[in-house]
């Protein structure tokens, strides 16, 4: 089964390559336990495997036989420009890959859309492609949804597509934009997502939502993973554990792995061991 690569090679060659195509991932976590960091290796090792090969394999190593690298690496986000988010790159991975990487992985900046009926002052969010003039019909914060969605329906087919975050937009629900309206976006990616054959990922901060809040994401979602924090002895250690997740789920626990131990380094997330039952 053809799969697309999250970039992160330990993890990608004990699930045989990667994520199946066509399915939406939820990274959800403490604050610093590695979901952030997970997304920005993602998005930075599919572009550096297009546009360096030889610096992808030093970082990465080889691809799995049935790994299917995508055209085109799509970041979105509701809040941050292109140059913020080379700035976050730069701050986990090391500066060849995000240099490598940048020109390849198109930013899309959503914070007019988002910003357009709150308080703040317009001169802050305004982007050098967006004028006062461009959001004159707007009506309601909604909008950024259908925003969402145009952009979507564009350039998600084949690819990586990072959306950074859904609690953005759940910090956003209001009398114009209810969360229900977040949840159903989810599902609908779920479904739209078997069409267009790519891979999306979508961040959530744990802090940020209420249990069923979270639990309505997790079941619209084709997979989750979780990053946590685990105390053990005198230090914390960042640890991922995959939740549902078709065609991914399975293979780990052939394997009999209940939870994974990550790090990161200049290479950006990695997993260093794996807890296996005993």
């Amino acid at each position: 089964m053809p799969r697309i690569p999250f970039g992160v090679s330990r993890f990608d060659k004990v699930i045989k390559g990667g994520a199946p195509r066509g399915t939406v991932v939820l990274l959800v976590g403490d604050a610093g336990a590695g979901a952030r960091e997970f997304m920005y290796t993602s998005a930075t090792m599919n572009a550096v495997a297009r546009a360096d090969t030889d610096l992808f394999g030093l970082h990465y190593g080889d691809l799995h036989e049935d790994a299917v690298l995508p055209p085109e690496v799509h970041y979105l986000s509701f809040t941050d420009d292109r140059t913020t988010i080379r700035e976050e790159l730069s701050y986990v991975l090391d500066e060849d890959l995000v240099d490598a990487a940048t020109e390849h992985i198109t930013v899309r900046d959503f914070s007019p859309e988002y910003f357009q009926l709150s308080p703040v002052p317009r001169e802050w969010y305004r982007g050098e492609t967006t004028t006062l003039q461009d959001l004159s019909g707007s009506g309601n914060r909604s909008d950024v949804l259908t925003a969402l969605g145009s952009y979507l329906n564009e350039h998600a087919s084949d690819n990586l597509v990072i959306i950074d975050s859904i609690t953005d937009l759940v910090a956003a629900a209001s009398d114009e934009m209810e969360w229900n309206d977040v949840a159903m976006l989810v599902r609908g990616l779920g479904k739209a997502a078997h069409r267009w054959n790519g891979l999306i990922l979508t961040y959530a901060s744990r802090e940020i939502l209420e249990d069923t809040q979270l639990g309505h994401l997790m079941d619209a979602a084709d997979g989750t993973l979780q990053f946590e924090w685990e105390s053990g002895g005198s230090k914390r250690a960042r640890t991922m554990v995959v939740q549902e997740f078709s065609g991914v789920l399975s293979q780990i626990e052939r394997e009999n792995i209940v939870r994974f131990e990550t790090e990161i380094h200049e290479g950006g997330f990695d997993v260093s061991d794996v807890r296996k039952i005993r």
